[in-house]
């Protein structure tokens, strides 16, 4: 990748925006947060463009209700560039090299426009540029866990690089090779991590260990693979790649290229396979997760834009689970279900593939859950772990409860 050059500094307010049906693709995990606060490979999307423009100034362009916690900061000329974009090198140089009133799109889409707030609103733009064919620009849900890989091996190389690991205990059996292609270690330990007795397979790509992070003894990695910062694996557990744990995350069981954004459990045994979690979940001893129909036939996934079960084109797809919702011990998952925020499953059977937010319940039947409960709860979880729900997340989930019924 070329160096950073005086354009860059020039660009030194970035605007991570929203498209409003591109948002709404991705409910319900962007109900409670802009499309850049996703978390894919071991980064979030804003982290990822931090790091390749450190010296500039972040902040969102997203929906109204959002706005308070994620404000725009505008100045007479920003760099806006859309938050369901991952950054690579061919694009940060094209970005680089922008000038005044050029947009960088991608099959009709805005990926990146530098110029006044005025002319972006109005798209009057003076030249546009076509991306690079692979930018990775993430378009439904599913996209964060098919791409999560490439993603990871990505931030694995930007995160690492010139840096020393530190040393694997003996303990471990590492099962493939000890160094990548280009000569980063294929396994990166950060500072006060603990990795006892553990077996690690590198054969399909890297495997990094955040700081602080726990992986307990007898559990069974294989690569690509990324725990974040305090994030811990139980004993015995079985994680296939491609798979992040963000942060504070603790599991157990088997896993297979799941995404948990942070702050979520699954500690116990039980199946997760080809999902997505928010963060605040609790996932019950003994819950399993369908991947793949029994008939194998393509997977349909609930789209709250289009309010109805959208084609896929996908074999395996599991658990899409939206912030603060919950599952009790010995629940059971159809394929590709979707739950929305503040959802508390319990019970024997399959729920619907659909459960909507603020929903209490199991197959019998299902109440609302007030927010005034969900507050109660809410607070209860957070405050495991010395974080304090605030009047500004009050009044986002408010909102939340008052809009849910619009995407049922």
């Amino acid at each position: 990748m070329r160096q950073l050059t005086q354009y860059t500094m020039a660009k030194d307010n970035i605007i991570l925006f929203d498209e409003k049906d591109v948002w709404t693709d991705f409910l319900p995990m962007s109900y409670t947060r802009p499309l850049a606060d996703l978390r894919i490979g071991i980064l979030t999307i804003r982290e990822k463009w931090e790091k390749h423009f450190p010296q500039s100034d972040f902040s969102y362009l997203t929906v109204d209700y959002l706005s308070t916690k994620f404000p725009t900061v505008y100045k007479g000329i920003n760099l806006f560039i859309a938050g369901n974009v991952c950054p690579d090198s061919r694009l940060v140089e094209q970005i680089t090299e922008m000038d005044e009133g050029t947009a960088i799109v991608s099959e009709g889409f805005v990926v990146a426009y530098y110029g006044s707030a005025d002319d972006f609103k109005n798209r009057r733009f003076t030249t546009e540029i076509e991306a690079d064919a692979a930018t990775c620009r993430l378009k439904y849900l599913f996209d964060i866990f098919m791409k999560n890989g490439e993603q990871m091996t990505a931030d694995f190389r930007m995160l690492t690089a010139g840096r020393h690991s530190q040393p694997l205990s003996e303990s471990c059996l590492v099962i493939g090779p000890r160094l990548l292609d280009d000569a980063l270690p294929a396994i990166f330990i950060e500072e006060g991590a603990s990795v006892e007795a553990v077996t690690l397979n590198t054969t399909g790509g890297p495997i990094y260990i955040g700081k602080d992070a726990t992986i307990m003894e007898g559990t069974c990695i294989r690569a690509p693979f990324a725990a974040c910062v305090h994030s811990q694996v139980n004993m015995g557990s079985k994680i296939y790649g491609a798979t992040t744990l963000g942060p504070y995350c603790k599991v157990g069981g088997e896993l297979n290229n799941v995404v948990m954004i942070g702050y979520s459990n699954k500690a116990h045994d039980g199946f997760l396979g080809n999902a997505v979690i928010g963060e605040w979940c609790n996932i019950g001893a003994g819950t399993n997760a369908s991947n793949l129909k029994n008939d194998y036939t393509e997977i349909k996934l609930w789209n709250y834009r289009q309010h109805r079960f959208m084609r896929t084109g996908l074999q395996f797809c599991g658990l899409i689970m939206g912030d603060h919702s919950k599952a009790g011990i010995n629940c059971m998952f159809n394929t590709a279900t979707v739950i929305g925020v503040g959802v508390n499953v319990h019970g024997a059977g399959f729920p619907r593939n659909f459960v909507a937010s603020f929903s209490e319940g199991s197959v019998a039947g299902y109440t609302d859950v007030s927010v005034a409960k969900f507050f109660d709860i809410a607070k209860r979880m957070m405050a495991r772990r010395g974080i304090t729900l605030t009047e500004v997340d009050k009044a986002i989930f408010e909102s939340i409860y008052n809009i849910a019924d619009n995407y049922k």
